[in-house]
């Protein structure tokens, strides 16, 4: 009788983790398909002589690899990956913060701003990389019709065509189409620091730059470390700018590491130096992510 029992008790138990088990299927799948296969495809692909048109037709090892770190352009551009996603995250970061701290203090005008913030990151990138190419045009654009008007008969300046005004110019045009996206998740976490501390300090009569230097700033640390975490990853996947503003130049200067990976690929045609860069930037972007998220876990654990 007791073995009944405790098969009975046992049986809804097993149903309901295959019931879980069931559930969880899809998602696991979903996983598969989207990340498991592309990364294994990728890793075959950067050991064999792959074209566009017809994959795996000799394992070559890792003669793609060699390949890449000798051709002069795929080291340079994995660092170019690293200054731009680093510089635009800050700067996106340290804009969005100012706009983000202007609008905590004046949180009705917020209500409206709060919309207008968002409309350059509604913009479509490409739009967006058209227009700042308009107004960076050495002739009728704006920013040189500035310049002239300022100091008549001087010669246009190129912001796209020379070195290293091309890549602080893409650096500048990322970051102020996200630097609202910074603003907001700042603004958000502005708004759930608590009232009391605040109330206090004023009490004990501190300044505003020692409210923000010994409060602020220690509250919204874990935020900010969170925001620019996720910037530096949207800003190394960085390609449609480059592609409309700069195409890589002048020379090789803004080729970044996404739109080399796009030369090799779909100029070029070798799918496996592609998948080789590709490997490798990986490689790059989980050596600079990880040290990131430590240094915002420890900064979490501190604030709690």
């Amino acid at each position: 009788m007791g073995t009944r029992t405790r098969q009975a008790v046992r049986r809804p138990a097993r149903r309901a983790a295959w019931m879980g088990r069931a559930m969880l299927a899809p998602a696991v799948l979903a996983v598969g398909v989207i990340a498991i296969y592309p990364l294994v495809f990728s890793i075959a692909a950067s050991v064999s002589d792959s074209s566009l048109g017809q994959q795996f037709t000799e394992w070559v090892g890792g003669a793609n690899y060699a390949a890449l770190f000798a051709d002069g352009v795929t080291l340079p551009s994995l660092v170019r990956s690293v200054v731009f996603a680093l510089a635009s995250a800050i700067l996106a970061l340290v804009g969005g913060s100012v706009v983000a701290l202007c609008l905590d203090v004046s949180v009705r005008s917020g209500r409206v701003l709060r919309v207008l913030l968002l409309l350059p990151l509604m913009t479509p990138p490409v739009m967006a990389a058209v227009v700042w190419r308009l107004m960076l045009a050495p002739t009728g654009g704006l920013f040189n019709n500035v310049i002239q008007t300022i100091s008549p008969g001087s010669e246009p300046f190129l912001f796209l065509g020379s070195s290293p005004a091309a890549m602080i110019s893409v650096i500048v045009v990322d970051a102020w189409q996200w630097a609202p996206f910074c603003a907001l998740l700042v603004f958000a976490s502005l708004q759930t620091l608590p009232s009391e501390v605040y109330e206090a300090a004023q009490v004990d009569g501190a300044g505003a730059f020692q409210v923000f230097r010994r409060i602020t700033l220690p509250l919204l640390l874990p935020s900010l470390l969170t925001t620019l975490l996720l910037k530096v990853v949207l800003a190394f996947k960085v390609f449609d700018l480059v592609f409309v503003m700069t195409g890589g130049g002048p020379g090789f200067d803004t080729t970044v590491s996404s739109y080399d990976i796009y030369r090799s690929a779909f100029q070029s045609f070798d799918i496996g130096m592609a998948a080789a860069q590709t490997i490798v930037f990986l490689v790059l972007v989980t050596i600079v992510i990880v040290p990131l998220n430590a240094v915002r876990n420890r900064a979490q654990k501190g604030a709690s």
